[in-house]
Order: structure tokens, then sequence, then C-alpha cells
């Protein structure tokens, strides 16, 4: 997931309320260097120049481009040779050593935690933010699946919009979604009204045989109705064609295609399903062994503050999950994001969890009977 969603645009975050500010130049730290591991766009050199010059800190940056990639960099060096990561939450317990250890730190008490949205810090604890107890990671930007509509074709209140909606009889030929992704959001629909109870789709993460129960028979739903499929998509122009040339009123979609497509033709929406809008989120930390701890609190601190956030936003097109950022991110990214994102969708997101062994297989199998219905 991480890898194609990185080929797409995504949005800023917005400000829910007013920011605590805390500048870089306030930690205690005025020279030396922080060794850094992120993905490959998320440092770029504004950001760094801003950094080296506000602190007099050196920014020395290592990218990778998987999460695999940055775990076996970590693993090969014991935990070593690095101050901040920034990997995948959900990817969290594989940085956990022989002894049951994680190789991240507890999060420092001068790093000014208060500055992530607060629904996001209350949700990471349970995707892989908190280790024996403690805050290892923090939120740092993230992005959606939700529904694209034509609303000239359907008009559908915000507030009345349901993963249920790409069925209904004015959309036989005409909903677009990607397999590996409706069975989750039909499963939420589903497990809603009481017709396939999954405890909002987590048992399919909870052993095998939840997982065929569960997704066994959403996908049984799903291909009754098969006479609704327009268009199958696995990436973004994949997605924004099915729209543009099959011909499609409604999907479900990653946020980059509904809003992309919002700003050639205002027909076209981007909204929150009222069953939760799935969400992925990515995180940053410092190790247990980071040679330079007061350089990893600064930049840390100086990554928090919601100017840093909106020109992240702004570099990368992804979400900051710092409160206040979309005050600094363009004209069209703050509109956007606050016509979808309101107080109570970022309330009610679904969290994409970390695979279980058995989820990637059973969920291929089930994508091939909907593929091949």
């Amino acid at each position: 997931m991480a890898l194609t969603r990185r080929s797409v645009l995504k949005l800023s975050t917005a400000a829910l309320a007013a920011p605590v500010v805390l500048r870089a130049t306030d930690a205690l730290a005025t020279s030396g260097t922080v060794r850094v591991l992120a993905w490959q766009d998320y440092i770029q050199p504004n950001i760094a120049e801003r950094f080296e010059a506000e602190t007099g800190i050196t920014l020395d940056l290592t990218t990778f481009g998987s999460n695999d990639e940055a775990e076996s960099t970590i693993r090969s060096a014991g935990g070593r040779g690095f101050d901040i990561v920034f990997p995948s939450i959900t990817n969290s317990a594989s940085y956990v050593d022989e002894n049951g250890d994680s190789y991240f730190a507890e999060v420092p008490a001068d790093v000014n935690v208060d500055a992530v949205i607060p629904s996001f810090l209350r949700d990471s604890a349970g995707l892989g933010g908190m280790h024996n107890g403690q805050q290892i990671l923090l939120p740092f930007d993230w992005g959606t699946e939700g529904i694209t509509l034509n609303r000239a074709d359907l008009a559908i209140e915000d507030a009345d919009l349901s993963y249920s909606d790409l069925f209904r009889d004015e959309t036989i030929g005409k909903a677009a979604f990607r397999q590996k992704s409706v069975i989750m959001g039909v499963g939420l629909y589903l497990d809603a009204i009481g017709e396939v109870p999954s405890n909002r789709m987590l048992d399919v993460y909870r052993s095998e045989d939840d997982a065929r129960r569960v997704w066994g028979a959403i996908v049984e739903w799903i291909v009754a109705r098969k006479e609704h499929f327009g268009a199958f998509w696995n990436n973004a122009t994949e997605a924004t064609s099915a729209f543009t040339e099959a011909g499609c009123i409604i999907g479900q979609t990653w946020d980059t295609t509904g809003l992309l497509l919002n700003r050639d033709n205002a027909d076209f929406v981007y909204r929150a399903p009222k069953e939760g809008i799935i969400t992925w989120l990515d995180s940053f930390g410092m190790l247990r062994q980071a040679a330079n701890p007061e350089q990893a609190v600064a930049l840390m601190n100086f990554l928090l503050q919601p100017e840093v956030g909106g020109m992240f936003a702004n570099n990368t097109g992804y979400n900051s999950a710092v409160t206040g950022a979309a005050d600094y991110a363009s004209d069209e990214f703050r509109r956007q994001f606050n016509e979808v994102y309101t107080t109570d969708v970022l309330n009610n997101m679904w969290w994409w969890q970390a695979d279980t062994p058995f989820f990637a297989p059973i969920r291929n199998e089930m994508v091939e009977i909907i593929t091949n219905a």
C-alpha cells in the first residue's frame, strides 16, 4: 500500500483547534547532527534547509522506498545508526527485537505531543503507536479511501452516504471500486446493519476462520449484485478513468480521485461514508539507541509545528497529522479538506490494521472471486 499511494496526490490536514506552537529553536540542542531514515519524499530541501537554519543542527538524511527496506535497515544494524525513523504505524511490531523490546524509545517528555490531532493520537495507540504501555510512535501523515460520486446523477446528502450506495438501483453498470478495498467498505456496511457481524471488520485480522467467514459472506453479497460493476481500478489513473471514460457515477476511491475530479467538475465530490472512512497512517519516532537524542527532539518538535506541517503537505500532497497545518496549505487544499474532513469524520476513521499472516492470501482469493464473477 505504501508505494502505491505515494504515486498520487493527497491533501493537507485541517485546523481543528488553536495550535500549540513550539519552535524548534526552543529545544536545547543548537548544534550537532540528527540522522534520519524517512520515506523518499518526506524531508524535501525546503524543510531540511529551514530546520538547519533555525537550529544550527545538521540533518543527515537517508531515504527508503518501502517498509520492508526500512525494517531491514534498522534490524541489520541492531537498532543503531539513526535517531529518527518514519515507519507506517501498522508496521510497529516489525521493530521489536528478540527480547520483546521495541527498537523505538518512549516519546520523550519534551516532545510537543499536543500538536497532533487528538483523535489521531488516540487511535494510534491501538495501531502500533504504543508498546508495553508506552507511546513510541507519533502520527505523522495520513490518507483515506471513501466515496466519490457525481451529484448531478446521485443527489445523496453527506450524512446519508453509505458504502451500500455503490449498489443503488441507479448505479447498475456505473459503480467503480478496487476489489480488495470494497470487501472492507461493504463489510463495514453489513456489520452496521447486523447482516454480517464482524466487529467493524476487525475480525478478518483475528483468525483465518474468521476472515473466511466474514469475507465469504461479504463476497457472496457483492457478487449477487455484480450487475452494478462498472469498472475495477488498481491505481490512480484507472480510478480516474472509471469516471471520465467508463461512465461511472459513484465509486469507492482514494481521496485523490474525487478531489482531483472535483477541481475539474464541481458535480464530483469525495465524501466519507457514515460507516467510517478507510484510513492509512504513517508515523515517526526516536530509536532507543539514538546517538543524538537532543537533536532528535529538536527535529520532532520542528516537524510538529503547524507551519511545517503545511509545508510538508504542499511538498508532498499528503495530509499532515499536525493540528492547524491546513492554515499553511494552499487555499484549494484547505477548502477541500474542510469540506470532507469534519470533526465527526475525523472521529469516525476506520484504520487499516497490521496484516496478519493469513490476511493477504485469503484476501487475494476473495479478489479473484469478485474479478471473475
